[in-house]
């Protein structure tokens, strides 16, 4: 694991101490780079000494792009900040001024923000020799910006040493080639180039503009051993033909509960992988990563302060206290980060079930029907248990006499739809409701259930929950 902040290095001085770096790649859709160029190369058009302590945004549309400029930055720029693909250009002069800002570093044109004052630097995966030596000035911050939907998003800090504390660098025998369905300027994704940049591995990236079949043919052809998705990547993937592709080592799921269907239909598809679920979140970093195949974790987790991360429930939401979270909002308005005791409230719900606890659902994603409590992952853990089912969503709808009904979408699996591609039967559709009425309270059962041909997923990989 990386060291105490008394032991200082960079991403860069990390990845050439992993070794064998003219023999490891990322790859993205269109091309690949070899990480020993960076010894004698840069992918920027400005100097390590120019860049030296800059408060800089990465606003790259490719990632290729991004992850060489994170590897160069780190341990220079007193600050990055790492700008998602999906995040409203009408956030940037909050972003800029928030962060103080003075470099932009991008491969288009540089964002329009009126009245500001800023250097901008151009990234290419076309390298420029350079003399400059990356040295380790500072410990940068990361700066991980939230979806900002409702409004501003908020900017959590990290350092390399938070962010990657979890990673265990090890010289592999074996070549390991990393993927994710993940973009990396999100903390999922930004976890797994850490992981294959830390651990002596290559990655291959992932593109918005592929299918999700085209990605696993190319994920495929680089015979990718690890690959890291949320189960929704997940479900889509196990409806591509191409998912039999694949031959992956090690599987990982998170960015959203993994339910015991998901869990159980990765298994059965890749039989002899090691399939991890974990828990993880921007503020709070990574919790926990569970092997065993079942739903949920271990009771034995939480109150036990044995291990480097500490879990507590507290009015039903998981709390969590390590050196991995964050350790702060940026922004003198910005809320506090932790409670007096030094946890982040991941504002995820649980629920003990005997001796393991299980997610129920998110604390501001609850539906009110009637003056009741229902967490549509609940009822979307029940339907997605039918073995005809591939995935499903849940939502409210207006009802002048409660508030609010749930309705349900559901996709059907392939191997059980009809010649259209998909079907949803009244046989199908009839059992679903009997499964449902058999499990949950009667205001938990959708009033309706609608067979579709696939659902939204957003840019962070999880379902889009919009309104009914």
């Amino acid at each position: 694991m990386l060291q105490s902040q008394g032991d200082l290095k960079s991403l860069w001085s990390l990845v050439r101490s992993s070794g064998h770096v003219f023999e490891r790649k990322i790859w993205d859709a269109r091309t690949s780079v070899s990480l020993g160029d960076l010894t004698r190369a840069s992918s920027l058009d400005s100097t390590a000494e120019e860049l030296c302590g800059s408060s800089v945004l990465v606003a790259t549309q490719d990632q290729l792009a991004a992850a060489l400029t994170l590897i160069e930055l780190d341990g220079n720029a007193r600050r990055i900040v790492l700008w998602p693909p999906d995040l409203s250009l009408d956030h940037a002069h909050f972003v800029m001024a928030t962060a103080e800002i003075d470099t932009i570093v991008s491969d288009r044109p540089a964002i329009a923000v009126g009245g500001a004052n800023f250097r901008s630097v151009s990234a290419s995966i076309e390298f420029v020799r350079t003399d400059s030596e990356r040295s380790c000035h500072c410990q940068t911050e990361w700066i991980l910006l939230t979806s900002g939907t409702t409004g501003a998003p908020k900017m959590v800090v990290h350092t390399l040493l938070s962010l990657a504390g979890a990673i265990a660098r090890q010289k592999i025998r074996k070549p390991v080639i990393w993927s994710t369905f993940y973009d990396i300027r999100r903390y999922g994704g930004l976890q797994i180039l850490l992981r294959a940049l830390l651990d002596g591995g290559s990655l291959v990236l992932s593109s918005s503009a592929e299918s999700t079949s085209d990605f696993i043919t190319r994920a495929a052809g680089h015979r990718v051993t690890h690959i890291s998705g949320t189960p929704s990547h997940w479900r889509r993937a196990l409806m591509s033909p191409s998912a039999r592709q694949l031959a992956p080592q090690y599987v990982r799921l998170s960015g959203e509960i993994a339910d015991q269907s998901i869990l159980d239909s990765l298994r059965s598809f890749y039989e002899g992988t090691r399939i991890v679920h974990a828990f993880a979140s921007t503020e709070g970093g990574l919790a926990f990563d569970i092997d065993d195949g079942l739903a949920g974790f271990p009771a034995s987790l939480v109150n036990n302060r044995k291990g480097e991360v500490e879990l507590k429930v507290e009015d039903g939401s998981l709390r969590v206290r390590s050196a991995r979270t964050a350790s702060r909002y940026l922004g003198t308005t910005a809320e506090t980060l932790t409670d007096p005791d030094g946890f982040v409230d991941t504002r995820d719900l649980v629920e003990l079930r005997g001796d393991r606890y299980y997610f129920v659902g998110r604390r501001d994603g609850v539906i009110n029907v009637g003056g009741q409590k229902v967490h549509p992952e609940e009822i979307e853990d029940v339907i997605n248990r039918h073995p005809c089912v591939q995935m499903s969503l849940v939502k409210a709808r207006r009802s002048h006499i409660t508030g609010a009904v749930v309705i349900a979408d559901v996709v059907v699996k392939l191997e059980a739809a009809g010649t259209n591609g998909w079907c949803g039967t009244e046989e199908l559709r009839r059992e679903i409701f009997q499964t449902c009425r058999r499990t949950l309270a009667p205001y938990k059962v959708p009033a309706t259930i609608r067979f579709v041909p696939s659902l939204d997923v957003a840019a962070s990989g999880k379902l889009a929950r919009l309104g009914a």
